[in-house]
């Protein structure tokens, strides 16, 4: 039987890489799961499709974030994030970053809201359990980034479902989101206004409502009124919302 080679040479060699874009796939291994493949400047990754993208059980658990989960419950007030701990945090967020890109290459959305929902949890934990303010901060400064996968995907797979005002609800409560965030770490006002996440984010909010004809919520718009001193349009919104709305006949 002729030896395997252990070249990779024809992988590069049917599927080259592209500077600048993001190329990913969905097959199948050997015992016919789905993996994720990620083709990267000098190589492919392949990520497990379920469960930790590495398709390790730490501790037994699906994830590291629930093996902490799991350490905390034993160890109470004693537990703490010592160094190694810190460094499988850290893991755990590179390979969930790496998988999330993918789904969202492959248009996948809800998938990736999903492992964007994990990095936001394994960040809220980390947070919370730092050894010490610096360790958090450095982890705090990509929740923005995070939050905006998360509103795009969540947006999109709304969209997918026929539900335009869905997706805007995700698209305003994200930018909501990501403001919030950006202020904790000392943002002002100015900073927001030009903040790209934030004006991506709200020309997709503008070109939905434009392209699907949808008006802001009656309590949106009242505020609005309100803050612009249009007082009759605040009273007739007012009436609007508080009218009973008549029987489908």
């Amino acid at each position: 039987m002729a030896k395997r080679p252990q070249h990779l040479d024809h992988l590069f060699d049917e599927w080259p890489y592209q500077f600048g874009d993001v190329a990913a796939r969905l097959v199948k291994g050997r015992d016919g799961r789905e993996v994720v493949q990620l083709r990267i400047d000098m190589g492919i990754l392949q990520l497990e499709a379920k469960g930790r993208p590495d398709g390790n059980r730490p501790g037994g658990c699906d994830t590291y974030l629930d093996h902490l989960h799991q350490l905390l419950a034993e160890e109470g007030d004693e537990f703490e994030l010592d160094d190694t701990r810190c460094v499988e945090i850290d893991r755990e967020f590179v390979q969930f970053y790496h998988r999330r890109i993918a789904w969202l290459s492959l248009g996948d959305y809800e998938r990736a809201a999903a492992d964007a929902d994990h990095s936001l949890e394994l960040m809220d934990f980390s947070s919370l359990h730092a050894p010490h303010a610096e360790w958090a901060e450095m982890h705090e400064q990509y929740r923005p980034f995070v939050l905006f996968h998360r509103t795009q995907a969540a947006a999109l797979a709304a969209l997918e479902l026929l539900d335009p005002q869905t997706a805007v609800s995700e698209l305003e409560e994200g930018r909501k989101l990501i403001a919030d965030s950006y202020r904790s770490q000392g943002a002002d006002e100015q900073d927001l206004a030009e903040d790209e996440f934030l004006l991506r984010l709200g020309e997709m909010k503008t070109s939905l409502e434009e392209q699907y004809g949808l008006e802001p919520p009656l309590s949106k718009q009242l505020a609005e009124a309100i803050a612009q001193e249009q007082y009759e349009l605040a009273a007739e919104l007012r009436d609007r919302m508080t009218r009973p709305t008549e029987p489908r006949r």
